[in-house]
């Protein structure tokens, strides 16, 4: 075994996925409950599919329309 190795010309793992961040989000029981029948019915966890749809959103840069009443 080299006492040194040189990988100054590697490349970085093109698989391995980012990290993700942990955050506390409060939300609607209603919406959990959506996102839950619907992960259910693609048969995937609930919180994969509402970081998908948020990451699409993110993607096409959709900004809500919310009006306060």
């Amino acid at each position: 075994m080299r006492d040194e190795y040189d990988f100054s010309e590697g490349i970085k793992n093109p698989y391995v996925k980012l990290p993700k961040a942990t955050v506390t989000i409060r939300l609607d029981q209603e919406t959990v409950d959506y996102f839950k029948g619907l992960a259910e019915q693609v048969n995937i966890p609930y919180q994969t599919l509402i970081n998908s749809y948020l990451a699409d959103c993110a993607s096409k840069k959709v900004k809500p329309s919310v009006s306060w009443g």
